[in-house]
């Protein structure tokens, strides 16, 4: 059985109408991103923090999964081995078909109360006087990692890099730790490497590198994958 690894950024999801980092005039460069996403804005802010996240899971929930999403779920639905983590806040892999997804710097539509650490379900639209279902404290926030903080789950990604026959990175920059050093370290063990992106990262990264928009790769390199 072949193990693989799939990693997936912003450049997933773009093609359903969520921008990335990068997008000039995109949402993000609209904020200053140490004032909504890092843990210090939050505590200066925390109605500013929420209108930025407000509007982001509004995007997310408005989107549709698209036909990368729809791939990846495939292919996990039929291949044993297939690891799927994202970089990505939104729920288009599980609503593209995926069964179960490492999300590594969680997920938009959660909550999450910095002052017990309960999470649940966020409503569409989140305000600094919502209370926490668990403590009461009016200190409720996205369940998202900010800069500064440590992404979720990596001892369990460490492991399935370890682990690997095959490691894929989609729609991702490369740019950000720890996600960027994932290529080293699964090749560091042996691993075969492989990159899909619009703009592929700096060369000689990766052992083969397809170029291309993901919902027209993905599907073609799913179809490869699988026979067909």
């Amino acid at each position: 059985m072949t193990r693989i690894v799939i990693l997936t950024g912003a450049g997933v999801s773009a093609e359903s109408g969520l921008g990335t980092f990068r997008d000039k005039g995109g949402l993000w460069t609209r904020y200053d991103l140490s004032e909504v996403a890092t843990p210090g804005g939050f505590a200066r802010n925390p109605a500013l923090v929420h209108e930025f996240y407000n509007a982001r899971r509004a995007n997310a929930l408005d989107a549709a999964p698209n036909a990368a999403h729809r791939a990846l779920a495939r292919l996990q639905g039929a291949r044993a081995g297939v690891t799927l983590v994202t970089q990505n806040i939104d729920d288009l892999h599980e609503r593209g078909g995926a069964r179960e997804v490492i999300h590594m710097h969680g997920q938009i539509t959660r909550a999450l109360c910095a002052a017990c650490g309960a999470r649940w379900e966020a409503p569409r639209a989140m305000h600094p006087a919502d209370a926490c279902p668990g403590c009461a404290a009016r200190a409720t926030r996205p369940d998202i990692v900010w800069f500064g903080e440590v992404p979720y789950h990596m001892e369990r990604i460490a492991d399935a890099l370890a682990a690997c026959d095959l490691f894929v990175a989609i729609g991702t920059s490369g740019e950000v730790y720890p996600a960027a050093g994932f290529v080293e370290e699964a090749a560091g063990f042996g691993a075969e490497t492989l990159e899909i992106n619009l703009d592929p990262s700096a060369p000689g990264r990766f052992d083969r590198v397809i170029r291309g928009p993901a919902t027209e790769a993905v599907p073609a390199w799913v179809a490869e994958v699988l026979g067909g």
